[in-house]
């Protein structure tokens, strides 16, 4: 393509990981923690809500992190450094409202951590005290422990297998930081799929402490239209994509949005089948 948002970078971080910088100059001038963005690979793409991961206004770069879960996102990921992308649109929803704590500990969970760093650095340039919790299901998973390393007072990593630092879900290390030194912690930020946030708002409750998720996983169109993202937060209807992504956690019905989560399952099937079946047929990479 020559036309476009251009990937100055590309970097693999696993067989269904990956991570674009992308030339967006307009975008990374106004890019906040919390903000998210439609990416659009070509005329026939689907439209994909993806967060932002980090921004540097010098550069005019703006960094996502994808998973290749679906048709769209594989064709996506066989792009290079240099191809460039039909629409990357932004920055959309609600920036985080990130003011100076005491103490806040950020918890990402595999894709999560992505969305979970800009806020972390917020935390640290506000000079905040920074505890970072990131987990991932085996250490081949692990990505951007060095970037956590350099803006956390303390990181923490946990692996489902025990393959690399704690053994166990990100909500155990919460709750044991919680029940040790931690306590006094006052803001927590939890992003990651639904049962991870759901889990770490559960964690937390008892303890009184602030919790915020970021609800991207369950948009669709991105502007509300579509209401695929509706949320009901303290018992009155939200849409993800325009008043949040982020959301008191405590507030929010977990149960319902694990519902709407799957409304789509069988078609994102049936269209991964299609084209396994189509690179197959034609000799490209899935």
């Amino acid at each position: 393509m020559s036309t476009g948002y251009r990937i100055v970078k590309k970097e693999v971080y696993s067989p269904v990981t990956y991570m674009w910088e992308v030339e967006a100059p307009d975008m990374a001038r106004v890019a906040q923690p919390g903000h998210f963005l439609m990416v659009r690979m070509n005329e026939q793409g689907e439209r994909i809500p993806l967060t932002v991961a980090d921004f540097d206004r010098q550069r005019g770069t703006v960094t996502v992190v994808i998973q290749a879960v679906g048709k769209s996102t594989r064709e996506m990921m066989q792009l290079q450094e240099g191809e460039s992308i039909l629409d990357f649109i932004g920055p959309l929803g609600e920036a985080s409202h990130i003011q100076r704590r005491s103490k806040v500990i950020l918890v990402g969970g595999g894709l999560g951590v992505a969305p979970v760093y800009p806020q972390l650095r917020a935390y640290k340039e506000l000079g905040s005290t920074t505890i970072s919790i990131i987990g991932f299901r085996t250490q081949s998973l692990i990505f951007w422990e060095e970037k956590f390393r350099a803006m956390s007072d303390e990181l923490h990593i946990a692996t489902d297998d025990g393959s690399y630092g704690h053994k166990g879900f990100v909500s155990q290390v919460l709750q044991l930081l919680l029940e040790g030194a931690h306590r006094d912690t006052e803001e927590i930020v939890a992003i990651g799929p639904l049962p991870m946030m759901q889990a770490c708002c559960d964690v937390t409750r008892p303890f009184g402490i602030r919790t915020m998720v970021s609800l991207n996983s369950i948009m669709v169109d991105g502007t509300g239209m579509c209401g695929s993202c509706r949320v009901t937060v303290g018992g009155k209807l939200k849409f993800a994509c325009v008043d949040g992504p982020d959301f008191d956690g405590h507030q929010v019905d977990f149960a319902e949005l694990m519902l709407r989560q799957r409304r789509f399952q069988r078609e994102e099937q049936e269209s991964l089948t299609r084209y396994e079946e189509e690179c197959r047929l034609t000799g490209r990479t899935a």
